[in-house]
C-alpha cells in the first residue's frame, strides 16, 4: 500500500525529511545541520554536494527509524531554501562552484551596474522583483564570469543551473530530470511572471545562455521519478519554502497572509490571479501552483536575519546555550531598557532594500545587561515585521485582521506576544510545526490523487494558539520610534 508522502525540506541551515501520512499527519522526521561556509565577508556558500548529502541522509534516515519501507511512499514533495545557486557539469553531475547562498551578497557590483544601464523598471515590471544580490540571476552571472570556460561550456549545453530543488531533482532521478516550479523560478530575477516564462531580454543583458535553464511547471504536478534504492518514487511537488508555508497555512484566498520565522523571516500575502505592483519595495512572486499556466501572486516582504539573531547571540556572543532559552532572559526584565538591535548582519532586505546597512546595538547604558540585549533582539524580530505588514496594507488596501505565524521563533512566547502587540492584531500559530513540510506534502498529495481538492485537505481540524495584542498605544508609539532612529543609524554604513 503506498500511503505516505515524504517531504523533503531543504533549508539555509539544515536539511529535513518528514513522512506523512493521508490524514496530514506526521508519522517520521529526520534532521540534519547543513554547515555554512563564509569565504569573505558578506558571502554565503553551501557544498552542493553536502546539501544532497544530506538530504538524501535524512531521507533515508526518517525511513529506516520508523519503520518504513519505501514501496509505501506514493510520492515525494521538494521545498527549499529560494534563490541559492548551483550550476554543475551536465556529464560528470559535479558543481563547478560551490552553492552561492540567497543571503550572499558578493554580487552587489553586478547589480548597481544594472540600475545604472537603466534596467530598473523593466525587471521590476518582468519579474516583480528589485535588482539586488538577493536573487540568482547575479550570482549565475558571478560564476559565469569567474570559472573559467564555463560561459562556454555553458553556451554548448554542457553547464546546468538550478535551484536548489532543480539540483535535488536532477541528482535524485540520476540526471533525468531538470526542472522547477513556478514559484522558484519567479525568485530567480530571470523569469517573466506575467508570460511565465524565462526572460530573454534580462538573459542576454547578464549573458546567460537560456540553455543552461530548467523547464518550469506548476508546484503540483509529476516530474518524473526518483530513483530511490532501484525503486521509482514519483517527485509529485516543488515549491520555494516560503510558498510551500503559505499553502500549509491554508492561505488559499485573496488577502490572507503568513509570517514565517526561520534563519529570515518571510512575510507573504496571496494577492489572487493579478500580480499586485508594490510602492513600498515589496515584491511581487508567485504562489504555489496546482494548474499549467494558471498562477496566483503573492506579495511578500523579506527579512534578511530574523532567528539567525537568535543564533548570533548563542554562536558568536555564548548568551546562552540553546535558542529556545532566548525566551527565559527575555522575560527577566520588563522591557529592553532602551536597547535596540538592528540585525543588519548582510544589509537589510524590506522595505529598505540597503546593501550596505551594517548590524548596531544602540541605547547601551552602564546598566545594560545581556537579557536587555537578548530582548532586544527578539523585539526587533517583531519590528521588521511590522514594517512590513505596514508595506503591505499600504500596496493591497487590504487591513490585516490576524497573522498566521510558523517557523522556528514562533515557538517563542514572548516573541509572538511582542509581535501581537506592535501590530496590534492577533497572532494564530498552529500547533502543527512543519507547515512548510506539510504544505508540500498536500501539494503532491493532490498531484498523484491522494487528495481530491482544497477543500480535502482544508477540512483537515487544526489546533491553533492565538494570542492577542495587549499593550497600551502609547507604549506601542514610543516603542516604534525608537526602532525608526535605530534602523536610521544602521543604514549606508559601509563605504561604496
Amino acid at each position: 500500500m503506498k500511503k505516505y508522502i515524504i517531504s523533503l525540506d531543504q533549508g539555509t541551515t539544515s536539511s529535513r525529511a518528514i513522512v506523512f501520512d493521508k490524514n496530514q499527519k506526521i508519522i517520521g522526521l529526520a534532521q540534519h545541520e547543513l554547515p555554512q561556509i563564509y569565504p569573505e565577508e558578506g558571502w554565503v556558500e553551501h557544498d552542493p554536494m553536502e546539501i544532497y548529502a544530506t538530504q538524501y541522509g535524512v531521507m533515508a534516515e526518517a525511513l529506516t527509524k520508523n519503520n518504513i519501507s519505501i514501496d509505501e511512499i506514493a510520492a515525494i514533495g521538494i521545498t527549499n531554501q529560494r534563490e541559492t545557486t548551483i550550476l554543475w557539469d551536465k556529464a560528470t553531475g559535479k558543481p563547478i562552484y560551490n552553492a552561492i547562498v540567497w543571503q550572499c551578497r558578493r554580487t552587489a557590483e553586478i547589480c548597481e551596474q544594472l540600475k545604472k544601464d537603466g534596467w530598473e523598471n523593466y525587471i521590476k515590471k518582468a519579474t516583480g522583483l528589485l535588482i539586488d544580490a538577493y536573487f540568482s540571476a547575479t550570482k549565475v552571472k558571478w560564476i559565469l564570469d569567474k570559472v573559467e570556460g564555463a560561459r562556454e561550456r555553458a553556451k554548448r549545453g554542457e553547464i546546468l543551473f538550478g535551484t536548489v530543488d532543480t539540483w535535488l531533482m536532477w541528482k535524485l532521478s540520476q540526471g533525468k530530470i531538470h526542472a522547477t516550479d513556478y514559484s522558484n523560478a519567479s525568485r530567480t530575477m530571470m523569469f517573466n511572471i506575467n508570460t511565465l516564462k524565462w526572460d530573454k531580454k534580462i538573459l542576454e543583458a547578464l549573458d546567460i545562455p537560456e540553455q543552461m535553464l530548467p523547464e518550469v511547471h506548476p508546484s503540483s504536478y509529476v516530474y518524473g521519478n526518483a530513483d530511490i534504492l532501484n525503486n521509482a518514487v514519483p517527485i509529485a511537488a516543488v515549491a520555494g519554502d516560503q510558498q510551500a508555508s503559505l499553502f500549509g497555512q491554508g492561505c488559499f484566498e485573496k488577502g490572507q497572509a503568513k509570517n514565517t520565522y526561520g534563519t529570515g523571516c518571510f512575510l507573504m500575502m496571496n494577492t489572487g490571479d493579478k500580480p499586485c505592483r508594490s510602492k513600498n519595495s515589496l515584491l511581487t512572486s508567485i504562489a504555489a501552483s496546482t494548474q499549467e499556466n494558471c498562477v496566483q501572486y503573492v506579495l511578500e516582504g523579506s527579512i534578511f536575519s530574523g532567528g539567525s539573531v537568535v543564533q548570533w547571540l548563542k554562536d558568536e556572543l555564548h548568551f546562552f546555550e540553546t535558542s529556545a532559552e532566548s525566551e527565559k532572559y527575555a522575560c527577566q526584565v520588563s522591557d529592553s531598557g532602551g536597547v535596540y538591535v538592528v540585525p543588519a548582519f548582510t544589509g537589510m532586505g524590506a522595505p529598505y532594500w540597503d546593501m550596505y546597512a551594517r548590524g548596531c546595538i544602540m541605547g547601551i547604558t552602564r546598566g545594560t545587561k545581556n537579557a536587555h540585549i537578548i530582548r532586544a533582539a527578539l523585539e526587533s524580530i517583531a519590528f521588521q515585521t511590522h514594517d512590513l505588514v505596514e508595506c503591505m496594507q499600504k500596496d493591497t488596501k487590504i487591513q490585516l485582521t490576524a497573522l498566521n505565524v510558523d517557523g522556528g521563533a514562533s515557538g517563542n512566547n514572548f516573541l509572538m506576544q511582542f509581535q501581537s502587540d506592535i501590530l496590534q492584531i492577533p497572532v494564530q500559530r498552529p500547533e502543527m510545526k512543519e507547515i512548510t513540510s506539510l504544505g508540500i506534502a498536500q501539494l503532491a498529495g493532490l498531484a498523484i490523487g491522494m487528495f481530491k481538492n482544497l477543500e480535502e485537505i482544508r477540512a483537515v481540524q487544526r489546533n491553533i494558539t492565538v494570542l492577542n495584542p495587549a499593550m497600551p498605544e502609547e507604549t506601542r508609539k514610543k516603542l516604534l520610534h525608537g526602532w525608526e532612529k535605530a534602523v536610521s543609524r544602521s543604514r549606508d554604513w559601509v563605504e561604496h
